[in-house]
């Protein structure tokens, strides 16, 4: 028998009814059916796709009507009340594989009740950018939202930070919880006690199950050290990849620890600790480096909503576990983006990073071509000697670079072969290609470029071998 979505469980406290809108145009522009296909949708036609993620008729025996999840935020640094769900929902809970849930939201879906002055739109080229970067960080490991469809739905948008009228779209994305920090903070602004021990028990049962307990205050520690590793883990991930997520506010974390609500992001061209992605950032609050500090502090702010059902001395406990994990996470990620195995030791390997990262910072060399010339370390000598950057790697200042690198063991040699390593640069998405798969987009509507940068995503992808890191 088919389980109810979990969610109906808290929706009478946590969320609102919600009415998409009713779109004029409805064109399919992506389709993820890899994801589809784990969750049992991808024998849908393309109609049956179209009727369920752009008119947002309900799955069979799913929830009966979108909900608006309620939450509050800390948005850089200022805490912000008047929050929620305001141009998306939830639009459906469904189990994989595994027997685990996963949620269906939007973005770009229609006005809530939460919209504030907002029209409740998204414009088609911020669901192509959502597309492309959470494609390149599940390619790369990095836990992520899965962009799930894309459809273009005909309207004309008016936006003040980029050329208007523009193009609009509606985008679903899978990922594994809707509830945010924010949640616990809006329950916690109101002093709901209950409505947070709830909540609590809610996330323990259906995402942490082993650390479910009769008693709240020792379930809400053990489910906030949950909540801190995988945190630690996604961001050790962007620091890896050298991404910038733009806006770290606390209603954009959620608790199972998955990048998303793609906004103003970038990737790093080199190592560069003071870059910022969003133009509005003007302290630098989530400037690339600061992005691990800025994490734990959102933690810190999960936490404090805790205190209200648990003693303060556990779950200061539960933060403590945040350096020790993201530390483990930076370096099995850095290896794994290398096809290394571990060295001796965290500290022999921290020590390596250490140095890999400051020679890379020093001397500008491009991010993801450095990971892409050394992958399987030693093994890679003769394609290195080939590469763009083949005069740094000549010069004395990479030397110990390159002795960590010949120390570890190639964890999957046979990738090697991949036509993937046959090119001479790697798939990237700096700001200026992304530019450029736009522009063909909006000037001709020409999608040539994006589905090729697409493919190019995907052989990254199977190359890399990394699993299901990014689930």
């Amino acid at each position: 028998m088919t389980q109810p979505p979990p969610i109906l469980s808290l929706a009478d406290a946590f969320a609102d009814a919600a009415e998409p809108a009713n779109f004029p145009e409805t064109v399919l522009r992506f389709r993820n059916s890899r994801w589809a296909s784990h969750v049992g949708l991808d024998q849908l036609s393309r109609e049956e796709w179209i009727e369920h993620f752009a008119r947002f008729t309900p799955l069979p025996a799913n929830l009966p009507q979108p909900l608006a999840m309620r939450y509050h935020g800390h948005q850089f640094g200022v805490y912000n009340p008047e929050l929620g769900d305001g141009r998306g929902f939830l639009f459906a809970q469904l189990q994989d594989e595994d027997g685990r849930w996963l949620d269906l939201g939007t973005k770009g879906s229609g006005q809530t009740k939460y919209s504030r002055q907002g029209d409740g739109r998204l414009t088609l080229k911020g669901g192509v950018r959502e597309v492309l970067a959470a494609q390149y960080l599940e390619a790369h490991g990095v836990k992520t939202s899965k962009p799930f469809s894309l459809i273009e739905t005909g309207e004309q948008l008016t936006r003040g930070d980029e050329p208007s009228p523009t193009r609009s779209a509606v985008l679903v994305r899978l990922s594994h919880s809707h509830i945010r920090f924010g949640t616990f903070q809006r329950a916690a602004y109101n002093e709901d006690r209950e409505a947070l021990a709830r909540l609590v028990r809610h996330c323990a049962e259906v995402y942490y199950p082993d650390v479910a307990d009769e008693d709240i205050t020792v379930m809400a520690p053990a489910l906030l050290e949950k909540v801190t590793r995988e945190t630690a883990r996604m961001i050790a991930g962007w620091m890896t990849i050298g991404f910038v997520h733009g806006v770290m506010n606390t209603d954009n974390f959620n608790i199972t620890g998955e990048s998303f609500d793609y906004g103003p992001w970038r990737f790093l061209p080199y190592s560069d600790p003071n870059f910022t992605a969003a133009y509005f950032d003007q302290q630098g609050l989530y400037r690339f480096g600061r992005q691990p500090t800025q994490g734990l502090w959102a933690l810190q702010q999960l936490a404090g909503t805790l205190t209200l059902i648990a003693d303060a001395e556990p779950l200061t406990d539960a933060l403590k576990t945040f350096e020790a994990a993201y530390q483990r996470a930076f370096a099995r990620h850095t290896l794994a983006l290398f096809g290394l195995k571990d060295g001796t030791s965290l500290q022999d390997d921290l020590v390596f990073l250490q140095t890999l990262y400051g020679w890379m910072t020093e001397t500008a060399a491009a991010w993801p071509q450095v990971f892409f010339d050394w992958f399987g370390g030693r093994l890679s000598k003769p394609r290195a000697e080939k590469s763009p950057l083949a005069s740094r790697y000549e010069e004395e200042k990479f030397a110990a670079v390159r002795d960590g690198l010949y120390a570890r063991e190639p964890e999957r040699p046979d990738r090697l072969n991949h036509p993937y390593f046959q090119r001479e640069r790697p798939v990237s998405l700096l700001y200026d290609e992304v530019e450029a798969l736009w522009d063909p987009i909006a000037e001709k509507d020409d999608w040539s470029a994006f589905e090729t940068k697409l493919d190019d995503i995907e052989a990254a992808r199977t190359a890399l071998d990394l699993g299901d890191s990014a689930v």
